[in-house]
């Protein structure tokens, strides 16, 4: 019996140390790519899965919400040709209510509010981050809530 309780408890410790590991990585991930975003780093998508799916849900002046979705080659191209501008505006996100959720043993939902610079509003942000066979991790999936309106006529 006591044999049985030690190899349950080794199991258990090896099982929670695993789910505690991946969550915190996966929270790491997303800092590191928040931070990397804030700074108008070069290695923004390689972050991304060639194949992410991006969802950028407008919030129309009415409070309706239109979800817009672009492919990730888009939506790279797109934030290259902004990233100049916005470091000249010095734009950046603030997050907070960072949370992960499990969905796998090796994919997480990372959940937040995201504050624009100069704005008093939040607007919710997720990724779907997973970890790959080589370790790396990748935003396999991305939705971030927006009041710009130009979106509405992205197709």
């Amino acid at each position: 019996m006591r044999k049985i309780l030690v190899v349950f408890t080794v199991f258990f410790t090896f099982v929670t140390a695993v789910y505690a590991d991946n969550k915190d990585d996966a929270i790491n991930f997303f800092n590191s790519y928040v931070n990397a975003a804030n700074n108008y780093s070069t290695t923004i998508p390689e972050f991304y899965s060639p194949t992410a799916k991006i969802i950028r849900q407008v919030i129309k002046p009415d409070g309706t919400l239109v979800d817009r979705e672009t492919t990730t080659a888009r939506y790279i191209s797109e934030m290259k040709k902004g990233q100049a501008v916005a470091k000249v505006r010095k734009y950046k996100n603030y997050y907070s209510d960072v949370k992960a959720s499990k969905i796998d043993d090796f994919t997480y939902k990372v959940s937040a509010l995201r504050q624009p610079t100069g704005e008093t509003y939040k607007l919710k942000t997720y990724m779907i981050v997973q970890k790959q066979p080589n370790g790396k991790w990748l935003i396999i999936e991305e939705m971030m809530q927006t009041k710009v309106q130009l979106f509405l006529n992205a197709k």
